[in-house]
């Protein structure tokens, strides 16, 4: 059955939605963003949403939105026919024909499920009319986001498909943004999947899903925080890193999430379950169990998890509740006076970067270049590189006309400097940097902190150079830079960092400015002449020890706090 597109737009410069849809109906397993889900674990989300054969299923209905080559769909229609038998075994198949209904969009993958299904349905002992009837019901051919259904849902589980903005046509883009209010910033699209899932839950209902963590933090995921603080339930969590649930490999990092309809509370949060079959049925029981978990027990119980759009802390019940004291005691660092900042981006390094004396411009035109390479061992080592400034000390551009080397310099780039997108949206800047370049913050001291690392690699520099696009700097008027560099390597931008970001492929996190400017900070005016000095000699000795006792002392941590500053990998 053909999924119903209430409307076939076309965008001026733009293929239509119909064309656009039929891209992706035919595309390829990596183009799609489809993953395939191991049967451990759609058993396991099925157990926690409650579509289990002791429960009336043939009175309840199901959505799976991106049914790929069926993972959830069989496993779902094995237990509806369980449940069927068991609690109504004298009412004919056609009463199951309400009880689902299931969304793909490419075309091959439907074709495929649906055999499958009516293979099923006849192994089961189902008519092959009736069987065929029932899967003409249930399954239905094109994009969720825009097919057509009537109804409300008691449970919609599966996992939605990872593709991001970019690899999806613009017609389609500008088709969701006006449907969904969460496709907002970078959103990949199973973020407005989500949406629509929530929306289509009854009173009551359960969204069980997985798929990749990064919109309970990043700013793309802020409306569909949003939505779910206010209207419903984050009943469970499940941090899926590094555990084989699906049958290849992913980059993102997955998590499963309960959602339910109904009035917000605690949440349950159980990570990197072992993915085998007793003991996931092990864990599900616990996780749904009335009774709140034991203290040592691996699954935790948290409050206040979703807050209108903010980002979810969901890394520990103690890292949680240090984080949440020091938002409400202390101001965000550039309330205290820092400034949070990122390098320039050219958008050709190749071209604006080189060895600094080497470049062929005027000696005022261009500034030494720091960059991650040259900060690796915690100090300044430069490696001598610089970059062209075609910005004036005022802000503009430089007229060429007046500085004759760089405007030779250009000119013999010019064919690679205009293929650029900032270049082709302003044809009359076409020489200018992604970033607009202040000469002026090269002579100011900076704390400079790489994009990814481990943990969080703070280093002084005391104004001789201009940073690169992958380091932040934080500069400031009032804090002494020594004295915020043990405060910082202490393990407090770890925490806050780490609260907020999402991690990469082997735990990285990423240092960005939205997460460093997250971190809490007392005003240098409120501390104690004594703890200055000795934040800064702490500093300047790289003594850890001692940067860790100075801000236990800073923040008044209680010896429970200091336990999880430390642990946290300050």
């Amino acid at each position: 059955m053909a999924a119903s597109v209430s409307r076939q737009l076309s965008f001026p410069g733009m293929c239509s939605v119909e064309d656009a849809l039929n891209q992706l109906a035919t595309a390829s397993i990596q183009d799609r963003g489809a993953v395939f889900t191991r049967s451990e674990v759609v058993d396991f989300i099925l157990d926690l949403v409650g579509y289990t054969t002791d429960q009336s299923l043939h009175q309840k209905r199901l959505l799976e939105p991106s049914v790929g080559y069926g993972d959830f769909l069989l496993v779902a229609i094995e237990r509806l026919i369980t449940a069927w038998r068991t609690h109504a075994p004298d009412a004919p198949a056609a009463t199951l024909a309400d009880c689902i209904r299931a969304v793909e969009l490419h075309r091959a993958s439907f074709e495929v499920t649906r055999e499958k299904v009516t293979a099923l349905l006849q192994r089961h002992g189902i008519a092959l009319d009736e069987a065929r009837e029932l899967v003409r019901i249930w399954l239905m051919q094109g994009d969720f986001l825009l097919t057509s259904l009537s109804g409300s849902f008691d449970f919609v589980v599966g996992n939605p498909p990872y593709v991001r903005q970019e690899l999806i046509p613009d017609a389609l883009i500008a088709e969701y943004r006006i449907r969904y209010r969460t496709v907002f910033d970078r959103a990949d699209i199973y973020v407005p999947f989500i949406e629509r899932s929530l929306g289509a839950l009854s009173q009551g209902g359960a969204l069980g899903f997985i798929c990749a963590d990064r919109w309970m933090k990043n700013r793309y995921g802020g409306p569909l925080r949003e939505m779910v603080a206010n209207g419903f339930h984050l009943k469970i969590y499940i941090d899926m890193c590094d555990t084989p649930a699906f049958h290849s490999d992913v980059i993102a990092y997955p998590a499963i999430t309960i959602i339910v309809r109904e009035k917000p509370g605690s949440t349950r949060v159980a990570r990197r379950p072992a993915i085998e079959k007793t003991a996931l049925n092990d864990l599900a029981q616990r996780l749904i169990a009335g009774q709140v978990p034991e203290p040592y027990d691996e699954v935790k119980e948290m409050e206040g998890i979703a807050v209108g759009a903010e980002p979810w802390i969901l890394d520990s019940s103690d890292q949680f509740a240090l984080v949440r004291r020091l938002e409400r005691d202390f101001l965000d660092i550039e309330h205290a006076g820092c400034k949070v900042g990122i390098g320039v981006a050219t958008g050709a390094d190749d071209v604006f970067i080189g060895p600094f004396n080497e470049l062929d411009v005027e000696e005022d035109s261009k500034l030494p270049l720091v960059m991650t390479r040259d900060i690796l061992t915690g100090t300044v080592k430069w490696r001598g590189f610089g970059i062209v400034n075609p910005f004036a000390d005022g802000g503009g551009l430089v007229d060429l006309r007046s500085y004759p080397r760089m405007q030779r310099y250009f000119a013999a780039r010019k064919e690679q400097i205009v293929k650029r997108h900032i270049a082709q949206k302003s044809p009359v800047n076409w020489y200018r940097t992604i970033d607009r370049i202040d000469s002026k913050l090269t002579w100011r001291p900076k704390l400079l902190i790489p994009d990814i690392k481990g943990n969080a690699h703070i280093v002084y520099e005391e104004g001789r150079f201009y940073p690169h696009h992958n380091l932040y700097f934080i500069t400031s008027d009032e804090w002494d830079l020594r004295a915020l560099q043990a405060v910082l390597r202490s393990g407090i931008a770890r925490l806050f960092v780490s609260a907020y970001s999402t991690r990469m492929r082997g735990g990285a996190l990423r240092f960005q400015a939205q997460y460093l400017r997250r971190i809490r900070l007392p005003r240098w005016g409120d501390v104690s002449a004594q703890l200055r000095d000795d934040l800064k000699n702490a500093s300047e000795k790289g003594d850890t020890a001692a940067c860790h006792h100075m801000v236990f002392q800073l923040y008044g941590l209680s010896a429970a706090e200091r336990t999880v500053l430390v642990g946290n990998g300050g």
